[in-house]
């Protein structure tokens, strides 16, 4: 899910030229948060009950958050910018399975953003990042029926090894 017209790098407030690493990296966290909202429009309406309920809540989990970062962004003097009107979805939606899928891949990029924000130096936004990592990886997990040894990082950097390697 990217941008419509606008790649992650291309998207920032006032000031892009004197950003911090924190700026940056809130900025990344906000356009995850924005796509995120975006796609469980989608996710949501391919489902029904629970399920439905359930994408409300992750719905408003991500609004909430979108809103957080926006505020923390506006303490440090960034103007957050706008979501975009339509975002290109990682993959097509037209069935109850294919929404769930997209749920667990908004989760999936949600966390893996969010570790930028652990790695900071600010104890605050350290602390708000790993919250929502953890946040994150229980939604995947809640959708996908099971959870993952180390969220938001790439299956490939989390090889184990076989026994009498």
């Amino acid at each position: 899910m990217s941008r419509t017209g606008r790649t992650r790098s291309q998207v920032s407030g006032s000031g892009a030229a004197a950003q911090t690493g924190t700026t940056r990296a809130l900025q990344s966290a906000l356009a995850a948060e924005q796509e995120a909202v975006y796609g469980y429009g989608v996710v949501g309406a391919y489902l029904s009950g629970a399920m439905q309920s359930t994408a409300d809540a992750d719905w408003l989990a991500h609004t909430t958050a979108s809103n957080t970062i926006q505020a923390m962004l506006r303490e440090r003097g960034t103007q957050p910018p706008a979501a975009a009107v339509a975002y290109q979805l990682p993959i097509a939606v037209q069935t109850q399975a294919q929404a769930i899928s997209l749920a667990v891949i908004i989760e999936e990029r949600i966390t893996t953003t969010y570790l930028g924000l652990v790695a900071l130096d600010a104890p605050a936004i350290r602390k708000f990042g790993a919250l929502q990592v953890q946040a994150a990886a229980l939604r995947a997990a809640a959708w996908r029926g099971s959870t993952v040894a180390f969220p938001g990082l790439p299956a490939a950097t989390t090889v184990t090894r076989s026994h009498g390697s």
